[in-house]
């Protein structure tokens, strides 16, 4: 991480982690701050651009946050977006009001394509709007560069010193030349090389884990999701037999999931390490008799979980150091990165657990986002369908099966689940939606088979699409699809006589059923 970086300081915008991501895509590390962070530490970190975020906020609101004008006396090229940018105004002595016409979504903007920001721009181009106050008067020494119908600043600069305001949002994929206008402010404006690449992130991850750990012994619990996968890579490629990884297969995980693990991990897979695999599914389904609550059921889950892996690592003996495949949203999203409001809090980040024995925790991808995290399993090897493993919940299919969770519940989602992904696949449509996965209702309904009356249960299919997982959208799938999909749950896996399609978004919906 030590090399070029644009840092991003955050104002409480819901797109903090999109205007990160973008500014990776351009090959550049990048990182989020709270606008409480003191003007010593940013000018301690050097880095070659600054980006403000946007905000609820209205800048000349006495109470909003704000930032000392030192920032933008530094000489470090700025960018501020949206609430960004109209606090540079505010601050450099630029005019701020309510705006007679609020603006939000796509809107038609004029650029001037002699800015910087806008080289290779179309002069008429789509973006995403989304402001109540509106840039009045830009500050001395600034010019307008870009305009809308409405908003008579949609963009000013002053290339001079570097500034640079934008009344849209680049970061979002609505604005359809928005990549570009992110890459000219930090490949151009900020002369960044553009060195950071996955293959040395997984080089010089290996080589200071060596380093770290030493001749220590480290220890995972290894789930088979993304994260974890990528982690047990590399950490097996840094220090092999001295990893062990322990593999809670709690029944709840997808068709033959379980054995997919094992096969990549294990003693037959090409990683040279211990590979505890534990079967509780018993003892799981024991747990959640009867136990129909949706937090109950994870509660259960989780603690039931703990106690698992306790016994198995206290099995282990003494271990110097406990991996988490901990990834930079969650750090983000618990409130230890930027300023955004805390989304959930997550197991991994904050806090060490006390039923293990070790001396520190080590959380190698702590600064990668999801996508970063597939690009680095590639380049340890890992197999595409596990590297591409559809997003899946710790709970597992627990928060799938509406109400009392059974093995033959378990049963009947897990073959429902493998058919709808497997002619999604055969569509060649599995690439397509963001996440989906069949779950089962607690709905049993009449119907009629092979001249039979049947009181059976119903599976609902859902997919999404979706940029960050807060806002998602119901995907298209094709009507012959799901109708082949319908006959072959209903004709191959006992116990269901209906299918549904679940359309709702979200909000109002969850990504989840539970």
């Amino acid at each position: 991480m030590d090399q070029e970086k644009v840092i991003v300081i955050d104002f409480g915008g819901q797109y903090n982690q999109l205007v990160a991501r973008r500014v990776r895509e351009c090959n550049v590390y990048c990182e989020i701050y709270s606008y409480k962070t003191d003007i010593e530490t940013i000018k301690a970190m050097n880095p070659k651009g600054i980006i403000l975020t946007g905000g609820p906020n209205s800048c000349y609101e006495a109470d909003s946050p704000t930032y000392t004008k030192e920032l933008f006396e530094l000489g470090i090229p700025v960018l501020g977006l949206c609430y960004g940018a109209q606090l540079m105004m505010h601050v450099l002595g630029g005019k701020v009001e309510k705006a007679p016409v609020r603006e939000y979504g796509k809107t038609e903007v004029f650029v001037k394509n002699d800015s910087a920001l806008f080289g290779n721009v179309s002069a008429t181009t789509t973006c995403w709007m989304s402001h109540f106050d509106y840039i009045s008067q830009v500050a001395p020494e600034f010019r307008i560069v870009a305009h809308t119908a409405d908003c008579p600043v949609a963009a000013a600069e002053c290339a001079e010193k570097k500034l640079y305001a934008i009344q849209f949002h680049p970061e979002v994929l609505h604005t359809v030349e928005g990549t570009k206008m992110i890459h000219n402010f930090v490949r151009g404006v900020c002369e960044c090389a553009g060195t950071w690449k996955m293959d040395s992130f997984v080089e010089n991850s290996i080589s200071e884990i060596r380093q770290k750990v030493g001749d220590g012994k480290v220890l995972l619990a290894l789930s088979g999701g993304v994260d974890s996968s990528v982690l047990a890579a590399l950490l097996a490629k840094a220090i092999g037999k001295q990893l062990t990884c322990v593999f809670v297969d709690h029944g709840l995980l997808r068709k033959n999931e379980g054995d997919e693990v094992e096969s990549v991990f294990g003693s037959e897979g090409s990683f040279d390490i211990n590979f505890v695999r534990v079967n509780a599914a018993d003892r799981y389904y024991a747990k959640l008799a009867g136990v129909e609550e949706p937090e109950a059921k994870r509660k259960i889950i989780g603690e039931e979980f703990i106690r698992v892996f306790e016994e198995e690592a206290k099995k282990i003996g003494q271990v110097d150091f406990l991996a988490q495949g901990t990834i930079y949203p969650d750090v983000v999203e618990s409130g230890l990165g930027g300023e955004s409001v805390v989304i959930k809090s997550h197991h991994n980040v904050g806090g060490l657990p006390d039923y293990v024995d070790f001396k520190e925790i080590i959380e190698p991808l702590r600064n990668l986002f999801k996508d970063e995290v597939r690009k680095a399993g590639l380049e340890l090897g890992l197999p595409e369908y596990l590297v591409f493993r559809q997003p899946f919940p710790g709970p597992g299919l627990g928060i799938r099966i509406i109400g009392e969770v059974t093995a033959e519940k378990v049963q009947i989602v897990q073959d429902a689940d493998f058919i709808y992904r497997e002619e999604l696949a055969n569509a060649g449509l599995d690439k397509l939606p963001d996440q989906y996965f069949a779950a089962l209702t607690n709905m049993r309904s009449v119907g009629v088979m092979g001249d039979e009356r049947t009181y059976d249960y119903a599976v609902a299919l859902r997919a999404v699409e979706t940029v960050d997982f807060m806002t998602a959208e119901a995907s298209e799938i094709p009507f012959e699809v799901l109708q082949r999909v319908m006959s072959r749950i209903i004709n191959e896996v006992k116990g269901v006589n209906r299918v549904f399609y679940d359309l709702t978004s979200k909000p109002p919906g969850t990504v989840e059923l539970e």
